[in-house]
Protein backbone atom coordinates (compact mmCIF):
# COMPACT_ATOMS: atom_id res chain seq x y z
CA UNK A 1 0.00 0.00 0.00
CA UNK A 2 1.50 3.49 -1.04
CA UNK A 3 -0.14 7.13 -1.60
CA UNK A 4 1.09 8.75 -5.14
CA UNK A 5 1.41 12.59 -5.94
CA UNK A 6 -1.60 14.20 -5.56
CA UNK A 7 -2.21 17.81 -7.74
CA UNK A 8 -4.04 20.32 -5.82
CA UNK A 9 -4.69 24.28 -7.40
CA UNK A 10 -2.43 24.01 -10.11
CA UNK A 11 -2.98 21.27 -12.89
CA UNK A 12 0.93 21.51 -13.21
CA UNK A 13 1.62 21.16 -9.47
CA UNK A 14 2.39 18.25 -7.60
CA UNK A 15 3.37 19.04 -3.84
CA UNK A 16 4.30 15.74 -2.58
CA UNK A 17 6.53 13.21 -4.11
CA UNK A 18 5.88 9.90 -3.86
CA UNK A 19 7.20 8.56 -0.86
CA UNK A 20 6.43 5.11 -2.19
CA UNK A 21 9.88 5.34 -4.17
CA UNK A 22 11.33 5.22 -0.42
CA UNK A 23 14.87 3.33 -0.18
CA UNK A 24 15.44 -0.13 -0.88
CA UNK A 25 15.87 -2.11 2.35
CA UNK A 26 17.51 -5.09 2.56
CA UNK A 27 19.17 -7.64 5.44
CA UNK A 28 21.84 -9.84 4.60
CA UNK A 29 24.94 -11.49 5.95
CA UNK A 30 27.14 -8.92 3.78
CA UNK A 31 27.08 -5.67 1.68
CA UNK A 32 26.42 -5.58 -1.41
CA UNK A 33 29.32 -4.51 -4.43
CA UNK A 34 27.79 -1.97 -5.33
CA UNK A 35 27.93 0.07 -2.17
CA UNK A 36 28.71 3.64 -1.98
CA UNK A 37 29.41 3.85 1.68
CA UNK A 38 29.22 1.72 4.88
CA UNK A 39 28.79 3.07 8.48
CA UNK A 40 30.60 0.98 11.42
CA UNK A 41 29.44 1.26 14.89
CA UNK A 42 32.28 2.39 17.11
CA UNK A 43 31.60 2.10 21.23
CA UNK A 44 33.52 3.65 23.60
CA UNK A 45 35.28 1.05 24.56
CA UNK A 46 35.90 -2.75 23.52
CA UNK A 47 36.88 -4.22 19.76
CA UNK A 48 36.43 -1.85 16.47
CA UNK A 49 35.45 -3.33 13.35
CA UNK A 50 38.84 -4.41 11.76
CA UNK A 51 37.41 -2.72 8.54
CA UNK A 52 37.58 0.54 9.62
CA UNK A 53 41.04 0.48 9.16
CA UNK A 54 41.86 2.45 12.04
CA UNK A 55 43.09 1.54 15.82
CA UNK A 56 41.28 3.38 18.61
CA UNK A 57 44.01 5.53 19.72
CA UNK A 58 44.27 6.83 15.86
CA UNK A 59 40.78 7.88 16.26
CA UNK A 60 40.68 9.46 19.13
CA UNK A 61 43.38 11.66 17.70
CA UNK A 62 41.06 12.07 14.81
CA UNK A 63 38.76 13.56 17.22
CA UNK A 64 36.70 10.36 17.18
CA UNK A 65 35.48 9.07 20.54
CA UNK A 66 32.20 7.25 19.99
CA UNK A 67 29.89 9.18 21.64
CA UNK A 68 26.29 9.11 20.22
CA UNK A 69 25.94 10.43 16.90
CA UNK A 70 30.15 11.21 16.11
CA UNK A 71 30.39 10.21 12.63
CA UNK A 72 34.15 10.62 11.17
CA UNK A 73 33.95 9.54 7.45
CA UNK A 74 36.95 7.63 5.62
CA UNK A 75 37.41 7.96 2.18
CA UNK A 76 38.59 5.15 0.34
CA UNK A 77 39.92 4.93 -3.00
CA UNK A 78 38.57 2.56 -5.53
CA UNK A 79 36.02 1.41 -2.91
CA UNK A 80 32.89 2.12 -0.88
CA UNK A 81 33.74 5.07 1.40
CA UNK A 82 33.73 3.91 5.50
CA UNK A 83 32.18 5.80 8.47
CA UNK A 84 32.49 5.31 11.54
CA UNK A 85 29.21 5.74 13.89
CA UNK A 86 29.47 6.53 17.66
CA UNK A 87 27.48 4.39 19.54
CA UNK A 88 28.47 5.44 23.21
CA UNK A 89 29.07 3.40 26.60
CA UNK A 90 27.85 0.03 25.61
CA UNK A 91 25.65 -0.83 28.66
CA UNK A 92 23.75 2.82 28.18
CA UNK A 93 22.46 2.23 24.71
CA UNK A 94 18.47 2.75 24.37
CA UNK A 95 16.42 2.56 21.15
CA UNK A 96 16.49 6.25 21.10
CA UNK A 97 20.28 6.53 21.00
CA UNK A 98 20.73 3.82 18.62
CA UNK A 99 17.91 5.95 16.32
CA UNK A 100 20.06 9.23 16.44
CA UNK A 101 23.08 7.29 15.91
CA UNK A 102 21.51 5.64 12.44
CA UNK A 103 20.32 9.09 11.49
CA UNK A 104 24.24 10.79 12.50
CA UNK A 105 25.23 7.68 9.94
CA UNK A 106 22.70 8.98 7.50
CA UNK A 107 23.51 12.50 7.64
CA UNK A 108 27.13 12.07 7.44
CA UNK A 109 26.58 9.94 3.81
CA UNK A 110 24.03 11.75 2.98
CA UNK A 111 25.74 12.38 -1.19
CA UNK A 112 25.62 8.72 -1.41
CA UNK A 113 22.08 6.37 -2.86
CA UNK A 114 23.48 3.16 -1.73
CA UNK A 115 24.36 2.50 2.09
CA UNK A 116 24.98 -0.19 4.23
CA UNK A 117 25.74 -0.52 8.05
CA UNK A 118 26.28 -3.11 10.61
CA UNK A 119 24.51 -0.90 13.75
CA UNK A 120 21.14 -3.73 13.88
CA UNK A 121 24.28 -6.27 14.56
CA UNK A 122 26.61 -4.22 16.68
CA UNK A 123 23.38 -2.99 18.87
CA UNK A 124 23.20 -6.56 21.35
CA UNK A 125 21.44 -4.70 23.70
CA UNK A 126 18.14 -3.75 21.60
CA UNK A 127 16.15 -6.52 20.84
CA UNK A 128 16.74 -7.18 16.72
CA UNK A 129 13.27 -6.48 15.98
CA UNK A 130 13.10 -2.93 17.75
CA UNK A 131 16.72 -2.66 16.38
CA UNK A 132 15.74 -3.06 13.09
CA UNK A 133 12.87 -0.81 13.64
CA UNK A 134 14.97 2.27 14.56
CA UNK A 135 17.40 2.06 12.62
CA UNK A 136 15.46 2.75 9.86
CA UNK A 137 13.26 5.24 11.05
CA UNK A 138 16.65 7.28 11.76
CA UNK A 139 18.60 6.59 8.33
CA UNK A 140 14.81 7.52 6.57
CA UNK A 141 13.78 10.57 8.76
CA UNK A 142 17.15 12.14 8.55
CA UNK A 143 17.69 12.24 4.52
CA UNK A 144 14.31 13.75 4.60
CA UNK A 145 14.29 16.65 2.51
CA UNK A 146 10.80 19.17 0.93
CA UNK A 147 12.44 19.95 -2.36
CA UNK A 148 8.93 20.18 -4.38
CA UNK A 149 9.14 23.38 -4.85
CA UNK A 150 12.76 24.05 -5.82
CA UNK A 151 13.98 23.98 -9.76
CA UNK A 152 16.80 22.56 -8.74
CA UNK A 153 17.23 20.30 -6.03
CA UNK A 154 20.43 19.54 -4.66
CA UNK A 155 19.51 16.21 -2.75
CA UNK A 156 20.57 12.65 -3.65
CA UNK A 157 18.02 10.36 -2.89
CA UNK A 158 18.70 7.54 -1.05
CA UNK A 159 17.66 4.59 -3.43
CA UNK A 160 19.39 1.13 -1.00
CA UNK A 161 19.80 0.68 2.28
CA UNK A 162 21.46 -2.93 3.54
CA UNK A 163 21.42 -3.37 7.10
CA UNK A 164 24.66 -6.44 7.77
CA UNK A 165 24.30 -9.41 10.09
CA UNK A 166 21.35 -9.72 12.46
CA UNK A 167 18.06 -7.86 11.54
CA UNK A 168 14.52 -8.32 11.64
CA UNK A 169 12.04 -8.40 8.73
CA UNK A 170 9.18 -7.18 10.87
CA UNK A 171 11.04 -5.09 12.63
CA UNK A 172 12.71 -3.12 9.25
CA UNK A 173 8.98 -3.03 7.67
CA UNK A 174 7.40 -1.20 10.88
CA UNK A 175 10.35 1.12 10.37
CA UNK A 176 9.75 1.73 6.78
CA UNK A 177 6.14 1.93 7.14
CA UNK A 178 6.76 4.37 10.14
CA UNK A 179 9.06 6.63 8.82
CA UNK A 180 6.88 6.97 5.43
CA UNK A 181 4.14 8.58 7.82
CA UNK A 182 6.55 10.93 9.75
CA UNK A 183 7.26 11.82 5.86
CA UNK A 184 4.02 11.82 4.81
CA UNK A 185 2.93 15.19 7.61
CA UNK A 186 6.18 16.51 7.12
CA UNK A 187 5.14 16.79 2.99
CA UNK A 188 1.60 17.77 4.29
CA UNK A 189 3.00 20.65 6.58
CA UNK A 190 5.50 22.14 4.61
CA UNK A 191 2.99 22.81 1.76
CA UNK A 192 2.39 26.15 0.96
CA UNK A 193 -1.67 27.50 2.46
CA UNK A 194 -2.55 27.98 -0.87
CA UNK A 195 -2.11 25.32 -2.43
CA UNK A 196 -3.24 22.75 0.53
CA UNK A 197 -6.59 24.11 1.26
CA UNK A 198 -9.11 22.44 3.31
CA UNK A 199 -10.79 21.18 0.90
CA UNK A 200 -7.86 19.98 -1.36
CA UNK A 201 -6.91 18.14 2.63
CA UNK A 202 -10.41 16.37 1.93
CA UNK A 203 -9.78 15.47 -1.85
CA UNK A 204 -6.27 13.93 -0.61
CA UNK A 205 -7.86 12.10 2.72
CA UNK A 206 -10.53 10.36 0.24
CA UNK A 207 -7.64 9.49 -3.06
CA UNK A 208 -5.21 7.91 -0.48
CA UNK A 209 -7.40 6.64 2.12
CA UNK A 210 -8.54 3.37 -0.07
CA UNK A 211 -4.61 1.99 -0.30
CA UNK A 212 -4.15 2.11 3.45
CA UNK A 213 -7.47 -0.06 4.07
CA UNK A 214 -9.45 3.41 5.46
CA UNK A 215 -12.97 4.75 4.74
CA UNK A 216 -12.72 8.46 3.99
CA UNK A 217 -16.03 10.87 4.45
CA UNK A 218 -16.16 14.64 3.84
CA UNK A 219 -18.02 17.35 4.97
CA UNK A 220 -18.35 20.46 3.49
CA UNK A 221 -20.26 23.84 5.16
CA UNK A 222 -23.84 22.44 4.28
CA UNK A 223 -23.11 19.08 5.83
CA UNK A 224 -21.44 20.99 8.86
CA UNK A 225 -24.53 23.23 8.99
CA UNK A 226 -26.35 20.05 9.81
CA UNK A 227 -24.63 18.81 12.21
CA UNK A 228 -24.02 21.61 14.23
CA UNK A 229 -20.50 22.47 13.95
CA UNK A 230 -20.58 25.94 14.93
CA UNK A 231 -17.33 26.01 16.16
CA UNK A 232 -15.23 24.89 12.55
CA UNK A 233 -18.36 27.21 11.03
CA UNK A 234 -17.26 30.16 13.07
CA UNK A 235 -13.63 29.94 12.95
CA UNK A 236 -14.17 29.48 9.21
CA UNK A 237 -16.48 32.53 9.25
CA UNK A 238 -13.53 35.13 7.43
CA UNK A 239 -12.54 32.78 4.95
CA UNK A 240 -13.45 32.65 1.02
CA UNK A 241 -12.26 28.92 1.36
CA UNK A 242 -14.86 26.80 2.63
CA UNK A 243 -14.41 24.73 5.79
CA UNK A 244 -14.30 20.71 5.63
CA UNK A 245 -14.40 17.75 8.22
CA UNK A 246 -12.74 14.89 7.32
CA UNK A 247 -13.83 11.46 9.12
CA UNK A 248 -11.70 8.88 8.57
CA UNK A 249 -12.40 5.07 9.61
CA UNK A 250 -10.29 1.61 10.23
CA UNK A 251 -11.70 -1.25 10.98
CA UNK A 252 -9.35 -4.31 11.49
CA UNK A 253 -10.37 -7.46 9.74
CA UNK A 254 -10.20 -9.31 12.81
CA UNK A 255 -12.43 -8.72 15.72
CA UNK A 256 -12.33 -5.15 16.98
CA UNK A 257 -10.49 -5.12 20.52
CA UNK A 258 -11.37 -1.75 21.09
CA UNK A 259 -12.91 1.89 19.65
CA UNK A 260 -10.10 4.22 19.31
CA UNK A 261 -11.07 8.40 18.37
CA UNK A 262 -8.16 10.70 17.19
CA UNK A 263 -9.14 14.45 17.10
CA UNK A 264 -6.54 16.56 15.34
CA UNK A 265 -6.46 20.38 14.74
CA UNK A 266 -5.92 21.53 11.08
CA UNK A 267 -6.05 25.35 11.10
CA UNK A 268 -4.69 25.38 7.19
CA UNK A 269 -3.57 28.81 7.99
CA UNK A 270 -4.11 30.84 11.37
CA UNK A 271 -3.46 34.48 10.41
CA UNK A 272 -5.48 34.75 13.79
CA UNK A 273 -7.74 36.10 12.41
CA UNK A 274 -9.63 39.72 14.14
CA UNK A 275 -7.05 38.88 16.83
CA UNK A 276 -4.40 39.22 14.02
CA UNK A 277 -0.93 37.80 14.59
CA UNK A 278 1.79 39.88 14.49
CA UNK A 279 4.05 39.57 11.32
CA UNK A 280 6.97 37.83 13.01
CA UNK A 281 8.59 34.43 12.11
CA UNK A 282 5.57 32.13 14.43
CA UNK A 283 3.21 34.12 11.51
CA UNK A 284 5.54 32.79 8.69
CA UNK A 285 5.14 29.18 10.58
CA UNK A 286 1.48 29.24 10.73
CA UNK A 287 0.66 27.13 7.82
CA UNK A 288 1.85 24.54 9.97
CA UNK A 289 -0.96 24.64 12.13
CA UNK A 290 -2.72 21.82 10.43
CA UNK A 291 -0.18 19.69 11.49
CA UNK A 292 -2.07 17.86 14.35
CA UNK A 293 -4.41 16.84 11.47
CA UNK A 294 -1.56 15.68 9.07
CA UNK A 295 0.28 13.50 11.98
CA UNK A 296 -3.35 11.62 12.32
CA UNK A 297 -4.09 11.04 8.64
CA UNK A 298 -0.28 9.61 8.67
CA UNK A 299 -0.94 7.47 11.34
CA UNK A 300 -3.90 6.11 9.78
CA UNK A 301 -2.18 4.82 6.45
CA UNK A 302 0.02 2.80 8.77
CA UNK A 303 -3.05 0.67 10.86
CA UNK A 304 -3.87 -1.70 8.13
CA UNK A 305 -0.03 -2.45 7.05
CA UNK A 306 1.06 -3.31 10.73
CA UNK A 307 -1.81 -5.22 11.95
CA UNK A 308 -3.55 -2.92 14.17
CA UNK A 309 -6.58 -5.11 15.99
CA UNK A 310 -8.17 -1.47 17.40
CA UNK A 311 -11.08 -0.05 15.16
CA UNK A 312 -9.87 3.94 14.83
CA UNK A 313 -11.84 6.99 14.04
CA UNK A 314 -10.43 10.24 12.91
CA UNK A 315 -12.00 13.48 13.09
CA UNK A 316 -9.75 16.21 10.96
CA UNK A 317 -11.02 19.46 11.43
CA UNK A 318 -9.85 21.78 8.84
CA UNK A 319 -10.10 25.48 7.71
CA UNK A 320 -8.25 28.20 7.99
CA UNK A 321 -8.83 31.39 10.50
CA UNK A 322 -8.56 34.71 8.23
CA UNK A 323 -9.81 38.09 8.90
CA UNK A 324 -12.56 39.76 6.40
CA UNK A 325 -15.37 41.48 7.16
CA UNK A 326 -17.50 38.31 7.23
CA UNK A 327 -15.00 37.61 10.10
CA UNK A 328 -16.03 35.92 13.78
CA UNK A 329 -15.39 39.40 16.11
CA UNK A 330 -14.47 39.18 19.90
CA UNK A 331 -17.47 38.90 21.74
CA UNK A 332 -19.46 36.33 19.18
CA UNK A 333 -21.07 33.56 20.62
CA UNK A 334 -21.02 30.25 18.56
CA UNK A 335 -22.81 27.15 19.54
CA UNK A 336 -20.41 24.19 19.35
CA UNK A 337 -22.16 20.46 18.22
CA UNK A 338 -24.41 19.79 21.05
CA UNK A 339 -25.30 23.00 21.99
CA UNK A 340 -22.94 24.37 24.06
CA UNK A 341 -22.58 28.13 23.68
CA UNK A 342 -18.85 29.83 23.87
CA UNK A 343 -18.18 33.60 23.80
CA UNK A 344 -15.36 34.30 21.75
CA UNK A 345 -12.67 36.61 23.73
CA UNK A 346 -10.11 35.62 20.86
CA UNK A 347 -10.14 34.68 17.74
CA UNK A 348 -6.60 33.18 17.66
CA UNK A 349 -7.86 30.59 20.27
CA UNK A 350 -9.10 29.17 16.92
CA UNK A 351 -7.92 25.66 17.61
CA UNK A 352 -10.05 24.82 20.46
CA UNK A 353 -13.27 26.29 18.60
CA UNK A 354 -13.17 23.44 16.03
CA UNK A 355 -12.03 20.47 18.00
CA UNK A 356 -14.88 21.43 20.53
CA UNK A 357 -17.10 19.94 17.74
CA UNK A 358 -15.05 16.97 16.63
CA UNK A 359 -14.95 15.99 20.90
CA UNK A 360 -18.75 15.92 20.95
CA UNK A 361 -19.10 13.89 17.50
CA UNK A 362 -16.63 11.25 18.53
CA UNK A 363 -18.47 10.88 22.70
CA UNK A 364 -21.69 10.46 20.39
CA UNK A 365 -20.15 7.81 18.19
CA UNK A 366 -19.74 5.72 22.03
CA UNK A 367 -15.76 5.35 21.49
CA UNK A 368 -13.93 3.39 23.92
CA UNK A 369 -11.19 7.19 24.38
CA UNK A 370 -10.11 9.70 22.72
CA UNK A 371 -6.63 11.21 21.72
CA UNK A 372 -6.77 14.77 20.32
CA UNK A 373 -3.28 16.27 19.00
CA UNK A 374 -2.76 20.43 18.11
CA UNK A 375 -0.32 22.73 17.51
CA UNK A 376 -2.52 24.50 20.62
CA UNK A 377 -0.74 27.14 22.49
CA UNK A 378 2.15 29.22 22.59
CA UNK A 379 2.50 28.63 26.17
CA UNK A 380 3.18 24.77 25.75
CA UNK A 381 6.12 25.56 23.98
CA UNK A 382 7.27 28.25 26.44
CA UNK A 383 7.08 25.45 29.09
CA UNK A 384 8.57 22.71 27.58
CA UNK A 385 10.78 24.23 24.51
CA UNK A 386 10.84 22.87 20.93
CA UNK A 387 11.44 19.20 21.67
CA UNK A 388 8.63 18.04 24.24
CA UNK A 389 4.91 18.33 23.78
CA UNK A 390 2.30 19.17 27.13
CA UNK A 391 0.21 16.03 27.87
CA UNK A 392 -3.31 16.20 29.34
CA UNK A 393 -6.14 13.77 30.40
CA UNK A 394 -8.71 13.04 32.69
CA UNK A 395 -7.82 9.42 32.66
CA UNK A 396 -4.40 8.30 33.88
CA UNK A 397 -4.59 4.70 32.42
CA UNK A 398 -4.84 6.58 28.91
CA UNK A 399 -2.10 8.94 29.48
CA UNK A 400 0.09 6.64 30.39
CA UNK A 401 -0.47 4.64 27.00
CA UNK A 402 0.26 7.61 25.44
CA UNK A 403 3.75 8.46 27.48
CA UNK A 404 4.87 4.51 26.28
CA UNK A 405 4.28 5.10 22.56
CA UNK A 406 5.92 8.35 23.27
CA UNK A 407 8.97 6.76 24.73
CA UNK A 408 9.03 4.14 21.87
CA UNK A 409 9.43 7.09 19.11
CA UNK A 410 11.13 9.23 21.13
CA UNK A 411 8.50 12.38 20.24
CA UNK A 412 8.46 13.70 23.72
CA UNK A 413 5.87 14.83 25.94
CA UNK A 414 5.42 15.61 29.24
CA UNK A 415 2.22 15.34 31.78
CA UNK A 416 0.71 18.46 32.76
CA UNK A 417 -1.56 19.11 35.85
CA UNK A 418 -5.55 19.46 34.40
CA UNK A 419 -6.11 21.85 37.25
CA UNK A 420 -9.69 22.71 37.47
CA UNK A 421 -9.39 25.54 40.06
CA UNK A 422 -8.29 27.46 36.97
CA UNK A 423 -11.47 26.54 35.25
CA UNK A 424 -13.40 29.49 36.55
CA UNK A 425 -11.05 31.65 34.13
CA UNK A 426 -13.00 30.32 31.31
CA UNK A 427 -16.44 31.80 32.67
CA UNK A 428 -18.24 33.79 30.36
CA UNK A 429 -20.98 36.70 31.64
CA UNK A 430 -23.08 35.89 28.32
CA UNK A 431 -22.20 32.15 27.01
CA UNK A 432 -21.66 29.00 28.97
CA UNK A 433 -18.10 29.25 28.73
CA UNK A 434 -15.16 31.44 26.55
CA UNK A 435 -12.44 30.28 24.77
CA UNK A 436 -9.81 32.19 26.95
CA UNK A 437 -8.29 31.85 30.32
CA UNK A 438 -6.23 34.30 31.49
CA UNK A 439 -2.40 35.36 31.47
CA UNK A 440 -0.54 32.58 33.03
CA UNK A 441 -1.27 28.47 32.48
CA UNK A 442 -2.52 28.54 28.91
CA UNK A 443 -2.31 25.08 27.82
CA UNK A 444 -4.14 24.57 30.76
CA UNK A 445 -6.68 26.50 30.59
CA UNK A 446 -7.05 25.26 27.00
CA UNK A 447 -6.73 21.94 27.72
CA UNK A 448 -9.64 22.63 30.51
CA UNK A 449 -11.87 24.17 27.51
CA UNK A 450 -11.15 21.27 25.71
CA UNK A 451 -12.37 18.66 28.60
CA UNK A 452 -16.07 20.20 28.54
CA UNK A 453 -16.62 18.58 25.59
CA UNK A 454 -15.88 14.92 26.39
CA UNK A 455 -17.99 14.51 29.27
CA UNK A 456 -17.05 10.97 30.84
CA UNK A 457 -15.05 9.44 27.80
CA UNK A 458 -11.41 8.83 29.06
CA UNK A 459 -9.82 11.75 26.64
CA UNK A 460 -5.99 12.77 26.32
CA UNK A 461 -4.71 15.75 24.76
CA UNK A 462 -1.43 16.62 23.53
CA UNK A 463 -0.85 20.16 22.63
CA UNK A 464 2.50 19.60 20.58
CA UNK A 465 2.95 23.71 19.89
CA UNK A 466 6.59 22.62 20.56
CA UNK A 467 7.88 20.23 18.40
CA UNK A 468 6.31 20.78 14.95
CA UNK A 469 9.18 22.09 13.80
CA UNK A 470 12.97 21.83 14.41
CA UNK A 471 15.31 25.14 13.44
CA UNK A 472 17.71 22.72 12.69
CA UNK A 473 18.74 19.45 11.77
CA UNK A 474 18.89 17.29 14.35
CA UNK A 475 19.31 13.74 14.37
CA UNK A 476 16.11 12.21 12.65
CA UNK A 477 14.55 16.13 12.92
CA UNK A 478 15.17 17.54 9.83
CA UNK A 479 14.76 21.24 9.46
CA UNK A 480 11.18 21.99 8.72
CA UNK A 481 8.44 20.61 9.85
CA UNK A 482 8.86 17.48 12.21
CA UNK A 483 6.15 14.97 11.54
CA UNK A 484 5.78 14.91 15.31
CA UNK A 485 3.12 12.76 16.52
CA UNK A 486 2.73 10.37 13.31
CA UNK A 487 5.03 7.67 14.71
CA UNK A 488 3.72 8.22 18.53
CA UNK A 489 0.42 7.82 17.06
CA UNK A 490 0.81 5.11 15.07
CA UNK A 491 2.32 3.09 18.03
CA UNK A 492 -0.35 4.18 20.25
CA UNK A 493 -3.24 2.86 18.30
CA UNK A 494 -1.39 -0.41 17.66
CA UNK A 495 -1.46 -1.05 21.33
CA UNK A 496 -4.67 0.95 22.21
CA UNK A 497 -6.69 -1.35 25.01
CA UNK A 498 -9.58 0.21 27.18
CA UNK A 499 -8.99 -2.95 29.41
CA UNK A 500 -6.95 -2.11 32.71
Amino acid sequence: MRYQPHRLISADFTPWPSRSEQAVVVAGPETDQAVNAIGYAVFMEGDIAPALGLTREELVAAGFEGKVGQTLVLPRSGSATVIAVGLGERDELSPSSLRNAAAAFSRAGKQYAHIATDLVEAATTVSADVASTVVVEGILLARYRYTELKTKPEVTPLNRLDLVGRSDILGIEKGRVLARSAALARDLAAAPPAHLTATAFAEFARDIAPQFGLVAESFDKTQLIELGCGGLLGVNAGSREEPRMIKLTYTPTEDSMGHLALVGKGIMYDSGGISLKPGDAMHLAMKMDMSGAAAILSAMTTLAELGCRNTVTAYLMCTDNMPSGSATAMGDVLTIRGGTTVEVKNTDAEGRLVMADALVLATEEKVDAIVDIATLTGAALVSLGPLTSALFGNDQYLVDQVRNASNLTDEGVWQMPLEHRYRDQLDSDVADISNLGGPYAGATTAALFLNEFVGETPWAHIDMCGPMQSDKDDFWRSKGPTGYGARLLAEMALSFTSER
